[in-house]
């Protein structure tokens, strides 16, 4: 079963980090993601720009409403995610909670996934 761990944290903690800080976390990261790569359980794996860079699209009018920015403003924001390929939540959790030891703080949101696009694999 595919799931998506969302990865959560309050970005002007992050943002603060110094270079050599950042650098260390995602280093701790690269051994959890290179292990699951070496057992064909990691899918896409994405870090998010700060959301000083995020456009949202506002659909629930017409005509749509574009504006700059997140749409919720919260403590944490959505930074990065993982897809993972696991037998279910229980295995998915046991993964969060080895992210969660290499990247100190914020939270991970585990959610099963419905449906699924592979674009390459799919091919042209």
């Amino acid at each position: 079963m595919l799931y998506a761990i969302l990865c959560y944290h309050d970005e002007n903690a992050v943002c603060a980090w110094s270079r050599e800080q950042d650098d260390a976390v995602m280093q701790r990261l690269a051994v959890v993601q290179e292990r699951l790569a070496r057992e064909g359980r990691l899918g896409p794996v994405a870090r998010l720009m700060p959301t000083t860079a995020a456009t949202t699209l506002r659909k629930d009018r017409e005509p749509p409403l574009v504006i700059d920015g997140p749409f919720a403003e919260t403590k944490e924001q959505l930074l990065g995610f993982y897809l993972v390929e696991v037998a279910g939540l229980e295995e998915a959790l046991a993964i969060a909670k080895e992210l969660g030891m290499a990247n100190p703080g914020g939270s991970y949101e585990l959610r099963p996934v419905a449906n699924f696009f592979d674009a390459k694999a799919a091919g042209p």
